[in-house]
């Protein structure tokens, strides 16, 4: 049976609160966060899928777990992407449970996880740049897999988004940290005009070297990728062509993969 903990660890590596649980853990933590703590998940099962909410305002992710994940709580600019009702406050609620077979085989969109961080990465899917705007939270590539796909206006958050800072050669991966199945991708490209500037064109490379180049078109509604089934650990978005609009600022909102496990 896997046994499950979760743990709030201060600045000075002290464990200030704690719980642990079979198949499932629950910890309620009545005091404000301080600039310096950690959530600490760890499984004696490992790798794991698991549901994970490490915070009640920003819901639960079924992500894929290779080892311990330390997760930094945010201060200052850092939760600028983020709710405000995340992280804040003397009462918050964290749960993670072990994801049951048929959630983990569902078809569903592989990319989506909340709690992704720069970092080691031992929590995924993860998303990862060679740019991102001014190193701002507000255009993290993580902004692009957290599940929120508004996408007409920018800034902090619910109109975060992946900023590729004016770079001609920007490109985004996301790793889903084992061999997956998919079908589908669904690109979500930032609408704020006449601000944002949009992408006629962009490339996906997928990591069994498959490389499928796709036409956009100026538009606020998600663009729908479908191709035949490719087995893949990671998939690349890249080549990114901005149209002649005048504006400069072309962004991505959210990236969706759909699929299966294998």
């Amino acid at each position: 049976m896997a046994e499950l903990k979760l743990k709030i660890i201060a600045v000075d590596s002290k464990t200030v609160s704690e719980n642990h649980g079979e198949k499932e853990v629950h910890l309620v933590y009545t005091r404000e966060y301080c600039p310096g703590d950690k959530i600490i998940f760890e499984c004696s099962q490992k790798p794991c899928y698991v549901w994970m909410q490490l915070d009640d305002a920003l819901g639960k992710s079924l992500v894929y777990v290779t080892d311990d994940v330390i997760y930094e709580i945010p201060f200052g600019e850092k939760r600028i992407n983020l709710s405000p009702k995340a992280f804040y406050g003397d009462k918050h609620l964290l749960s993670v449970k072990l994801a049951s077979e048929y959630e983990v085989k569902a078809y569903r969109n592989l990319a989506l996880n909340v709690y992704d961080q720069h970092g080691k990465v031992t929590c995924y899917p993860h998303a990862s740049a060679n740019v991102e705007t001014r190193g701002e939270a507000v255009f993290a590539a993580k902004n692009a897999i957290d599940g929120i796909t508004v996408n007409n206006s920018h800034g902090e958050w619910p109109y975060q988004s992946w900023g590729i800072n004016r770079q001609d050669d920007a490109a985004m991966k996301i790793e889903f940290g084992r061999l997956v199945e998919v079908d589908k991708v669904v690109l979500y490209t930032r609408a704020d005009f006449p601000h944002d500037n949009w992408w006629k064109s962009v490339t996906l490379t997928f990591s069994n070297g498959d490389i499928l180049e796709v036409e956009l078109e100026k538009s606020s509604l998600p663009h729908d990728i479908r191709f035949e089934d490719k087995q893949i650990e990671w998939i690349e978005l890249s080549r990114l062509i901005k149209s002649e609009d005048p504006s400069p600022f072309p962004a991505l909102s959210q990236m969706e993969v759909y699929g299966r496990e294998l």
